[in-house]
């Protein structure tokens, strides 16, 4: 699902609908978790697709998906968040460009990959990598 959004997001014509349709004609029949979502209770927004997770059917409503994934962060506030005094939002924002151009490399920032587009989806995918790299360099203990 993340890689069709970071696919539409790529195409300035592309449309919601046009995104729905990607999505069905990739997941829907082919991935038993991506199912048709159930008619809305009234007063309900309806939703475009659901997915099966653990703990029940979860729908989605994919309107404003596009333009909320190009939403970017407005570098004067990036600027001021590394510049200020609160440790953790400076960490938070090392790697981020800002208006600088770069990141603080002092901190170990890595910068941004040159010739793509940083979009929310493809920064939440970055973060989920490096979470899963993470956990799997971890020896988990339990308690029983």
């Amino acid at each position: 699902i993340l890689s069709i959004l970071e696919e539409e997001s790529m195409f300035p014509k592309a449309t919601d609908k046009t995104f729905e349709e990607k999505l069905n004609n990739n997941h829907l029949g082919k991935s038993p978790n991506f199912q048709k979502p159930k008619p809305p209770k009234p007063g309900q927004q309806a939703a475009h697709f659901a997915i099966g997770h653990y703990a029940g059917c979860v729908p989605y409503n994919i309107t404003g998906w596009l333009e909320k994934n190009k939403d970017p962060l407005n570098d004067t506030v990036v600027d001021l968040y590394k510049k200020g005094t609160n440790k953790l939002l400076v960490e938070i924002f090392a790697d981020h460009p800002g208006q600088s151009g770069g990141p603080d490399t002092s901190k170990g920032g890595r910068g941004k990959k040159s010739g793509s587009m940083a979009t929310v989806s493809s920064s939440y995918r970055e973060q989920l990598n490096n979470l899963m790299t993470t956990l799997r360099a971890t020896q988990p203990h339990f308690v029983r």
